[in-house]
């Protein structure tokens, strides 16, 4: 493309100095021509009406005009001295003043006076070299030459940075374009002064945007369904494997499996739920009333296990009967969270508490452990936090959860550590205001 831009400037140019060189150029010559034969009219006329005043002037006082060539003298200073004249009086030889090299080329310029007294007729002729003229005229020739040669070079050389200007922004957004297919969607925010190109780069900084954005979702996407599964089936693996261990107990063996079928419902929901997520944004008006001891329950029931292996206790405390707003199975993630955070990094019993304030339903779960260090509590819900190798996604996602359905997740005390989990009451009161 630059090689066609730098070439086309370059024949439009050079067609531009043809159409305006040539004529320039024969107006140069016609006008050195016109300008050195009006000379020599002028001096061939200046020279015969001199010949004949003197001519008149012999005959009116009664005396022969004598010997031309006594007046050649005066003559030549009447012409150039590079120029020749040839002059004839009737009746008389002609007489040539100056004289021009054989077989020179000429300007020629005539001159006549006719009907002087005594019918006497004077007829002059001046020649000229033609090597003035032509030295003259290829000079100029020359002039233009080299100024066409000069714009030609010039034009060529502001079609080839003009052809960069085009061409390096194109060859950059063809590298940003095949950066952004080869996985990499970070945007350039590049702008180059040019409204065409500028809104090429828009475009693709947009789709970049877009392009990572969606990705993000994906990464994330992945991140929540690897996290959120992880716990389950955890629970699932250890309630499978005491169905093994009891296999001799057919009403023991009835009810793990009947726990492990509530598990598997459980990660249907979960999976249901992340897919949900993917497609669409969450929105709090999907919360649905629910009741908190009968998940606290099920949590309990599921991590228990888990807790005896480890010598640790967990302890259900605080009002019942409650009833909060939420999305089926959020609420349930959260509290496997905090009892998953509980059992890896606290110690002693665990305490889940239940009450009513203000209109709203708080689920506060505590342990006996050390708490959180001072350095991670301003990042305890970022994603990517952890102090002991984890994911760092749990809180956070528990936390995007509650919020979800209009709650929210909080660590309301750090040693040791406490964590209360805000929903919105559900009462047929609030339902009528509803």
């Amino acid at each position: 493309m630059r090689r066609r831009l730098v070439s086309s400037t370059f024949l439009v140019v050079m067609m531009v100095v043809i159409l305006l060189g040539v004529p320039l150029a024969v107006l140069e010559v016609r006008s050195v021509d016109t300008s050195t034969k009006t000379v020599l009219s002028t001096e061939a006329r200046t020279l015969a009406e001199t010949v004949s005043m003197q001519v008149s002037k012999a005959s009116l006082n009664g005396a022969s005009t004598g010997p031309l060539g006594d007046y050649v003298p005066n003559w030549q200073r009447m012409i150039a001295l590079n120029h020749a004249a040839v002059i004839a009086v009737d009746g008389q030889s002609p007489i040539a003043v100056n004289t021009l090299p054989a077989g020179t080329s000429t300007f020629t310029a005539t001159y006549s006076v006719d009907r002087v007294l005594a019918n006497v007729g004077v007829h002059v002729t001046v020649q000229a070299t033609r090597a003035p003229a032509d030295q003259q005229i290829r000079r100029t020739m020359y002039l233009i030459g080299g100024v066409a040669l000069a714009v030609l070079v010039a034009a060529t050389g502001l079609a080839y940075l003009q052809a960069r200007r085009l061409t390096k922004p194109l060859e950059e957004l063809a590298a940003t374009a095949e950066r952004l297919g080869s996985g990499d969607p970070r945007p350039r925010h590049r702008r180059y002064g040019i409204s065409e190109l500028d809104r090429v780069a828009e475009v693709i900084d947009s789709s970049a945007d877009r392009i990572s954005t969606m990705l993000g979702a994906e990464r994330r996407l992945a991140a929540e369904a690897s996290h959120e599964l992880r716990t389950p089936l955890a629970a699932l693996s250890m309630r499978l494997e005491e169905i093994i261990t009891l296999a001799d107990d057919p009403q023991t063996v009835r009810d793990e499996a009947e726990v492990a079928l509530s598990q598997v419902e459980r990660l249907t929901d979960v999976v249901q739920r992340l897919l949900t997520t993917a497609r669409t944004h969450r929105r709090s008006d999907l919360a649905v009333p629910i009741e908190v001891d009968t998940v606290i329950r099920q949590q309990v029931h599921e991590w228990r296990p888990a807790y005896q292996s480890m010598r640790r206790g967990i302890v259900v405390s605080g009002e019942r009967r409650l009833m909060a707003m939420a999305t089926p199975g959020a609420f349930s993630q959260i509290l496997s969270t905090l009892l998953e955070n509980s059992l890896i990094h606290g110690a002693g019993t665990v305490t889940v508490h239940t009450r009513a304030v203000g209109g709203s339903v708080v689920v506060e779960v505590g342990d006996e452990g050390d708490g959180i260090a001072p350095d991670l509590e301003a990042k305890l819900f970022q994603r990517g936090a952890s102090s002991r190798g984890s994911t760092g996604l749990g809180l956070a996602v528990a936390r995007e959860l509650a919020e979800a359905d209009g709650g929210r997740l909080n660590l309301v005390l750090q040693r040791p550590a406490v964590f209360a989990v805000f929903l919105t009451e559900h009462s047929p009161l609030s339902v009528i205001a509803r």
